[in-house]
């Protein structure tokens, strides 16, 4: 997607990556729309500089990437990471517990009362992604064991973020070290 991106595709481009040629590599056209609407959403919170970052560097700085594009595209994300997952690395636990989730949820509902009603299926969802995308970042080591495993910024994607202002993903990706 951020190869796509890099070409300025307009609508017509879009969709024939996406649906004909496959890009993803998804069984239907409808799934492959969905997760390239997601991924398009994340990716636009960087430039065309960050996304050749992630379509040409190895895959320690294009994971890097790809989680500072997470944390630009959810708050939700980045507090976590700031509130839970941090706190547990500065107190030397091993892992991250399934109950900080409904701890933080709680401490944010308390700021933000739109949170209370959220069903708690979709509590549940946004857990499951965010562990998944903590896996993937590899600062956890399963969604089971949720044993932390954190990580060094690289210092091109650290360059890179300084140079564009992104303190608050700075802060994420820095505080979880």
């Amino acid at each position: 997607i951020a190869q796509l991106l890099l070409t300025e595709p307009d609508q017509r481009a879009w969709t024939h990556a996406i649906e004909n040629e496959n890009i993803l590599q998804k069984r239907t056209a409808a799934t492959a729309a969905r997760q390239a609407r997601l991924l398009r959403r994340r990716l636009t919170t960087l430039d065309a500089e960050g996304w050749k970052m992630i379509a040409e560097r190895e895959s320690e700085v294009v994971i890097q990437m790809l989680m500072a594009a997470a944390v630009k595209h959810s708050l939700l994300l980045g507090d976590f990471l700031l509130r839970v997952y941090a706190n547990r690395q500065r107190r030397l636990e091993p892992a991250l517990a399934r109950s900080d989730w409904q701890d933080f949820l709680a401490e944010c509902e308390h700021h933000d009362s739109s949170l209370a009603g959220w069903p708690q299926s979709t509590k549940d969802k946004m857990l499951q992604v965010i562990l998944r995308i903590l896996v993937e970042a590899k600062y956890i080591d399963s969604s089971k064991s949720m044993k932390l495993t954190p990580q060094s910024l690289h210092p091109d994607v650290w360059r890179y973020l300084s140079a564009h202002n992104e303190t608050y993903v700075l802060d994420c990706l820095e505080r979880v070290r």
